[in-house]
């Protein structure tokens, strides 16, 4: 799993970036990419400090509720992505349709035409 850099690692860019030490010497002298040590004094510009941000966390989604009520009834007739996106928007939720097909796979659900 990934891990942001050491705060140590950080400190030893900002002096070498304070000494006047080229960004592809210093992403060589520490082993990092040379666009990672921009961001680092990018970051410092702006926040004060070299510490990393957090990473990762849930996105809640976004059909819930009653929303997800009625799709899963209504996925219970013949129906396509576009349509179903459309008849969502007339009930307030405005989705792309990668939100609506995540949802009916998450249910299992197929949307192949029986022939």
């Amino acid at each position: 799993m990934a891990r942001p850099y050491s705060l140590d690692l950080r400190q030893r860019a900002e002096v070498l970036l304070d000494a006047g030490e080229s960004i592809r010497t210093m992403g060589a002298a520490l082993e990092v990419a040379p666009s990672t040590v921009p961001e680092w004094a990018r970051l410092r510009r702006k926040t004060g400090g070299l510490a990393p941000g957090r990473m990762g966390g849930h996105v809640p989604r976004r059909i819930r509720d009653g929303h997800g009520a009625w799709l899963l009834e209504r996925l219970a007739t013949p129906f396509t992505l576009r349509q179903l996106v459309a008849e969502l928007a007339g009930r307030g939720l405005r989705l792309a349709w990668r939100t609506v097909w995540t949802f009916v796979h998450e249910a299992r659900l197929s949307f192949k035409k029986k022939r």
